[in-house]
Order: C-alpha cells, then structure tokens, then sequence
C-alpha cells in the first residue's frame, strides 16, 4: 500500500509540473463534478483549486463560446467518447483564450465506473499566428491582382510577372468582388507586365469578361506584346479577337478623357 501511495503522489507531482491544464471529473456526482486540478489549469485560468473543485468544467465558457462546439463536448460526454475540441474559454479575469481540449473516458475496473480525464492546452499563442498569417495570404493575393481606379467608373488591373491558372482563379475572386464594390463600368486588364500565361488563364479572360459583363462593366484588354498575342494564337484561342483591346493604357484612357469631354 505505501508504494501505491508513493507512487500516487509521484504522479500528482508529475502533473502538476506540466503546463497543460489537467482535470478529473466524476459524472456519478451532479453534473459530473471536477475531483482533481492540476496546477497547470489553476496557472492557466487563474482558478484557484477551491475555486475549481465540485464545479462542472462549463464555468470557463462565456458569450462568445462557440454553442456548436458545447454541443459537440456535450454528445461526446453522454456517449463515454474521447474527443478532442477547441474552444474558446474564459480565465477568472475575464480575458479570453483558446483552449484545446482532449476529454477521455476512463474506467477504472476495480471501482467498475468511468471517470473523465481533461487535458487543456493554451493554444492562444497559435491561432493568433495562424490568423495573422491567413491575414497576410489574403494581403499578398490582394496584392497580386489589385484593382486601381483610374477616373469615375474607370479602374485598371495590371498582370505582373507570370500568370497560371490558380492565381488566375484566385484573382478572378478577388477582382470581380473589387468592380462591384468601386462600383466600376470599365475595367482595364493590362498585360504589358506579363511574361507569360497559359491557357487556363485565356479561358480566364474570357470568363471574366462574361462575368463582368453580367454586372454591367465592360472589360478591355490592353498592352498584349506581340509575343504573347502569338502565343495566344499558338492555344487556339485566336488571339483574344472576340474581347476588346487596345494598344495601350494611355490610349484608351485619352479616348475616355475626351470622350467624358464630348458629353
């Protein structure tokens, strides 16, 4: 009996000098209250044991705890199922934080009952560099196909650098959203800056064009090299001949110019 208590109390040491928060619940007693805390979780939430002990582990939820995922932790429960869940948890002072938490059911065959062992993990750290860097995605794409308005109801979209069909379809995305939003009647796509494309983007071109179309803004292609007027021939796609085109950007923009003047 003296090893089994010794090593007892190894094994709450042991977990109490890990950082994760760990807590044992009975789901014999009302609303399956928590009999065992670890040091970790007091250092995470800013519970103190006594604050935590006989509670049910919903304390640490509050108005923007996700209720879908409640929902799920509380199937799970019902059903003696292990899942792991993140959430979105409350400390004593009210600060928010992301938890990740594993729930297990564990049963004890000499006792003949289950009890449930929680293991919660700060994930706040994370998520946060994961939204920053989802923030940053959305920037960049952003970047890479940016919509500029040039004078009322006119805005152009210069491709840079090489083009393939996913990032054309990610700009198809971004730059169909822009014209609405700027409230654009013509959009200028030039491809001056363009060292090549394949042929999933002359499709593109064509389906932004019918798109645009559909919201009422006229699209027109500008500054195609001769190379890549070729190239375009070389896919069968003669030449972007059933889209409107013009030499340059600073010739289509001065028929605008005194076309606006002539009104």
């Amino acid at each position: 009996m003296k090893a089994i208590i010794e090593q007892a109390e190894l094994l709450v040491k042991i977990l109490d000098f890990t950082r994760v928060g760990i807590l044992v619940t009975d789901p014999d007693l009302p609303d399956n209250e928590i009999i065992y805390v670890s040091e970790g979780f007091t250092s995470m939430t800013g519970y103190s044991v006594e604050e935590t002990l006989n509670n049910n582990c919903r304390f640490l939820q509050g108005e923007e705890t996700d209720p879908d995922a409640v929902r799920l932790l509380r199937q799970a429960i019902e059903n003696h199922q292990s899942i792991t869940i993140e959430l979105l948890n409350y400390k004593k002072n009210g600060e928010t934080f992301w938890n990740e938490l594993t729930i297990d059911p564990v049963y004890l065959e000499e006792e003949d009952k289950h009890y449930f062992v929680g293991v919660q993990k700060d994930i706040t750290d994370q998520k946060r560099a994961l939204e920053s860097f989802k923030k940053s995605q959305e920037q960049i794409r952003s970047l890479s196909a940016p919509v500029v308005p040039l004078m009322s109801g006119v805005a152009i979209l210069p491709l840079i650098g090489q083009i393939d069909g996913p990032r054309f379809t990610e700009m198809f995305r971004n730059v169909t959203s822009e014209v609405v939003t700027k409230q654009i009647d013509t959009l200028l796509l030039d491809l001056s800056g363009l060292q090549t494309f394949d042929d999933q983007v002359v499709d593109g071109i064509y389906q932004l064009r019918d798109v645009l179309a559909l919201i009422g803004t006229e699209l027109l292609v500008c500054g195609m090299r001769p190379d890549l007027a070729m190239k375009s021939i070389e896919l069968d796609r003669s030449g972007l001949g059933t889209i409107k085109t013009a030499s340059s950007v600073k010739k289509v923009l001065s028929e605008l110019y005194f076309h606006s003047k002539g009104d």
